[in-house]
């Protein structure tokens, strides 16, 4: 069992254990001593991160942790998740480092690894890292230290992989595009990549000062981009998270589409292409059972994994299959890129609207969804709610009760001290009864 990572690396508040600078100094150096496993010179890490304002203290500590041990950094600045999944392959690096909590409060923060092929690392890779991390690591001779330096064009880079994504005939005049890069990562790329494709570009969350990412924008809390939508009569929103790897799509009217009408939509465009690698989706345990009834109605099986993207693009290439995601709005497209990327998959679908001349309601009611009902209990340090007997009895109660009507998914989030209860079924009122009835006891457990 790993203790310190979690489903995406490691994420905690900031200057709380374990999401400290002697933290990260540690994990620095436990990361640079296993990828760099000979005496060799060359060996090299790219290191991004988003706007937070912890993320100045992380990129120091994580460093002068690498370069204890050799490494030689190169630091790309703000930039989003993918764009380093995708340098690490492009630089030859031997590692990559995102240092972002991605959709979570700014005093969070987060640091996530790729290996050299560009993708996250195993669990199995997380576990010898931390079995390195608590042993402690011997720092390199002193005429072997690494350096760091820092590269200017990163964003420039990613922006035109991004765009070669898409045929290259694909124009966007005419589409006037709110884009809410929620004061991440994309504050820059997203709207300039926007640009470069000739839409009308209207946006938001593009303002970072170190404290505001995520706070009333961007793919969490899109009311703001959606009612900006309306008010400028747009026709579609496009809303990243803080690091841009998820994405949810605003159609018109300004409603709301997640991760799951937009993967149905790739799905059925790419299978009428014959582009859709074993008639398959990878998503998670958490999409609705309407995707994977819609899917199924076409030909195409809905493949299920864990929660996190991670082991969603881990099934994508033990598979050869090429389209994954999840309903938060992680979007893989292995074809392209090697983790979720919001601002991709945005493009993608404004270049559906393009070539359909559709309107974005159109595009984005792939299907009509089972009811389905997601309550969060928080909990405190040490805490082991799905343990207690209380709370065993209330799921088995509410697995009786939705037996044959619907299924009950309950979970501990990897990325928040969440206890994460989530049913579907389409009597609405056997729905709230076995989902609050689980919550119920959890939150008397945590009391």
């Amino acid at each position: 069992m790993r203790k310190l990572f979690g489903t995406d690396g490691v994420r905690g508040t900031a200057n709380i254990h374990p999401m400290t600078a002697e933290m990260a100094l540690r994990i620095g150096a436990a990361v640079g001593r296993y990828f760099r496993r000979d005496n060799g010179s060359g060996h090299r890490v790219v290191i991004g991160k988003d706007t937070r304002l912890s993320g100045y203290m992380f990129e120091n500590a994580l460093t002068a942790g690498l370069t204890s041990t050799g490494m030689n950094v190169l630091l790309l600045g703000p930039v989003p998740t993918p764009a380093v999944g995708l340098m690490t392959r492009s630089m030859r690096a031997d590692l990559g480092v995102m240092i972002s909590a991605s959709h979570n409060p700014a005093d969070d923060n987060g640091i996530k690894f790729f290996g050299p092929d560009g993708y996250k690392l195993s669990d199995t890779a997380e576990m010898e890292i931390e079995a390195l991390i608590e042993a402690g690591v011997e720092c390199a001779q002193s005429h072997n230290i690494g350096r760091a330096k820092r590269v200017d064009d990163a964003r420039f880079r990613y922006g035109e992989r991004v765009k070669s994504s898409l045929s290259r005939d694909v124009r966007l005049e005419g589409l006037k595009v709110v884009i809410d890069c929620a004061n991440g990562a994309a504050h820059r790329a997203a709207p300039e990549i926007l640009w470069e494709l000739g839409a009308e570009v209207i946006p938001v969350g593009v303002a970072p000062d170190g404290r505001n990412i995520n706070r009333g924008c961007g793919s969490t809390q899109p009311s703001v981009a959606a009612e900006t939508v309306v008010a400028h009569g747009a026709h579609v929103g496009i809303c990243l998270d803080g690091d841009a790897d998820r994405v949810i799509v605003i159609d018109e009217t300004g409603a709301v589409a997640d991760g799951d009408q937009l993967m149905a939509l790739l799905a059925r465009q790419w299978h009428r292409d014959g582009r859709l690698n074993g008639n398959a989706l990878v998503a998670t345990v958490m999409s609705n059972l309407g995707l994977e009834r819609a899917l199924n109605a076409d030909g195409i099986s809905l493949e299920r994994t864990s929660v996190g993207d991670r082991y969603v693009v881990e099934r994508m290439r033990a598979e050869g299959f090429n389209l994954g995601g999840e309903q938060s709005g992680h979007i893989v497209m292995t074809d392209f890129a090697t983790t979720g990327d919001g601002l991709m998959a945005g493009l993608h679908f404004l270049a559906e609207m393009v070539r359909s001349d559709k309107k974005a309601s159109e595009l984005t009611n792939q299907f009509t969804p089972v009811p389905q009902l997601l309550k969060n209990v928080r909990y405190t340090a040490g805490q082991v709610p799905l343990e207690n007997e209380r709370v065993q009895d209330a799921i088995a109660s509410a697995e009786k009760v939705l037996d044959g009507q619907g299924r009950l998914l309950i979970r501990k989030s990897g990325t928040e001290p969440l206890i994460r209860v989530m049913a579907e079924c389409e009597d609405e009122a056997i729905l709230n009864q076995a989902v609050d009835s689980v919550v119920s006891a959890v939150e008397v457990a945590t009391a």
